[in-house]
């Protein structure tokens, strides 16, 4: 056991504490709408009431689509795009899908190769390209999520108002739902560029993320 919790420390040290950011959004978010309940004239609701509610869908979700699409333009950029002195880039000569030889396919694959990756074929070509495959997955689902949470809050504000629903098609056009995405998105951007240009200068040592402390600033592609 703990060899596993060692072995798979990043993974579940992040999976607490999303839990754990996730129950206080939600007790957070529960007492917020009450507020707002009690300064509006309504009826404050239960703890159960809340998390199963609308409200608290759309704005979990409206972060989950934005994170899933950051991952996933950054996934796709960085196979063309790259930005020299950055770990998170790779080297400015390997630009593209990159060759056989450096992705281990063909007939420089090995017996510990993914079974996928030695099949060949459609196979091949899927896995190849299935992380990015699943982050837009991930991306369109959550974003689904958020539009169907949004577009029930947002005609229940419209209702509390005296005001008519409106479909979902026509939300999908509202003001509402395309300010929750894109203040999302420009966090995401933001955070990825800053991440990107920032470690080309500064050091964090041991990680990953960062090149090691006396590397020069131009080296790119280099881990410490």
């Amino acid at each position: 056991m703990r060899r596993f919790l060692r072995d798979n420390g990043l993974s579940i040290g992040f999976g607490v504490i999303f839990l754990l950011a996730l129950i206080g959004q939600a007790f957070a978010g529960n007492a917020d709408f009450n507020n707002q309940q009690l300064a509006n004239g309504g009826a404050p609701i239960g703890f159960l009431e809340y998390v199963t509610s609308a409200d608290f869908a759309v704005d979990v979700t409206e972060n989950w689509q934005s994170e899933y699409l950051q991952f996933l333009l950054f996934v796709l950029a960085t196979v063309w795009l790259v930005q020299r002195g950055s770990p998170e880039s790779k080297s400015l000569d390997d630009i593209g899908l990159e060759s056989d030889q450096k992705q281990k396919l063909g007939k420089f694959t090995t017996n510990q190769s993914p079974a996928w990756a030695r099949a060949g074929g459609w196979r091949t070509s899927v896995f190849s390209n299935s992380l990015g495959l699943t982050m837009g997955l991930l991306f369109l689902l959550s974003w689904l999520a958020q539009s169907i949470a949004g577009w029930n809050a947002f005609n229940g504000e419209q209702l509390a108002d005296l005001e008519d629903p409106v479909s979902w098609g026509s939300y999908l056009l509202a003001a509402d739902f395309w300010n929750r995405s894109l203040q999302n998105w420009q966090s995401e951007f933001l955070a990825v560029g800053s991440m990107a240009i920032l470690s080309v200068y500064l050091r964090q040592r041991g990680s990953p993320e960062s090149k090691p402390v006396g590397a020069p600033h131009a080296t790119t592609d280099e881990s410490g």
